[in-house]
């Protein structure tokens, strides 16, 4: 096949390219490196069957010759980044899904959607199944990031009820593993670079919100599965396992061997307003309509994600 990724210099989108090409499609990545890196997919330079477009997926797109399938996985997910770029990040989930989708339907390609748990926003069901509309606060700091993704779930489902376009929808939760940036403001990285420093590990509050930590090796599968399914409803993509901060805290400091503390801290800004109390995913649609569950365990997925930042910290 040949495949579009857009964001596919990011973290999981190169993870993606890299999956694809061993099993033997061509794959174009698209990204304007806002987010993304080119250190994440050097290593595909001069592959036969790897091609780069650095472009903005807000604009026009136009990729010569046929496509088979376009996942749009571009986005500003880190709280460091749609905090800091609002209008892009509502532009991105907006116009770039629009344009992406536009794509898809000229070419005659699938497309695959990469949405989020936050579209549950912070979930007054627990754990979140597809069917619960969630409780999004659409004027909150927050809201740039959980209502693009709202919107380009109902535009996604738009272009397949009226143009028949052949769409899956994932909705993504958190994901962690090498090539996450340092700097993105999410709690694996922040906690793996202060226990790497020794630096003591900053819980916002008291560490009771929880969360569930997929590898990123496991989301790839369900992503595949799911592209190549015939499920056009959202399927939750993450692992059920499910940890408060605090405990997650604990987790790195003894993967890491860091003698660092925990200094609990009280944000002034708006880095946790609206920041969901609870986050676990119900993966049984996974589970029954892909054949999929995570398979590596925490500690190996924070073992391996710790050697990458070890080298780079």
């Amino acid at each position: 096949m040949r495949i579009l990724i857009t964001g596919g210099a990011g973290f999981i989108g190169s993870h993606l390219c890299d999956r694809l090409l061993a099993e033997g499609h061509e794959v174009i990545a698209m990204d304007n490196l806002s987010t993304g890196s080119i250190e994440n997919i050097a290593h595909l330079a001069g592959h036969e069957r790897f091609h780069f477009i650095k472009h903005d997926v807000t604009n026009y797109i136009y990729v010569p010759g046929p496509l088979d399938a376009v996942l749009h996985l571009a986005s500003l997910p880190s709280p460091v980044d749609y905090l800091n770029y609002p209008i892009q990040t509502l532009k991105v989930g907006a116009l770039g899904t629009h344009k992406t989708l536009g794509l898809a339907l000229a070419k005659g390609a699938r497309y695959l959607l990469a949405s989020t748990s936050e579209v549950y926003g912070d979930p007054l069901v627990h754990p979140q199944h597809e069917d619960y509309w969630g409780n999004v606060n659409p004027v909150g700091p927050r809201g740039v990031y959980d209502e693009s993704k709202r919107f380009a779930e109902a535009l996604t489902m738009a272009y397949h009820r009226y143009h028949g376009v052949d769409t899956r929808i994932a909705r993504i939760f958190n994901t962690y593993g090498p090539r996450m940036r340092s700097d993105d403001g999410r709690v694996v990285p922040n906690f793996i670079c202060q226990a790497l420093r020794g630096e003591p590990l900053t819980v916002y509050d008291d560490g009771s919100r929880t969360r569930s930590f997929c590898y990123v090796d496991d989301l790839v599968e369900g992503l595949l599965r799911l592209l190549f399914s015939d499920e056009t409803r959202p399927v939750n993509l993450g692992n059920p396992q499910e940890m408060t901060i605090l405990e997650f805290a604990h987790k790195v400091l003894e993967v890491t061997g860091s003698s660092s503390s925990i200094a609990f801290v009280h944000p002034t800004d708006e880095r946790t307003k609206d920041d969901p109390k609870v986050r676990c995913p119900d993966i049984t649609r996974a589970r029954e309509v892909l054949g999929w569950e995570p398979k590596v365990s925490l500690e190996e997925g924070l073992r391996r994600t710790v050697e990458y930042f070890r080298g780079r910290v």
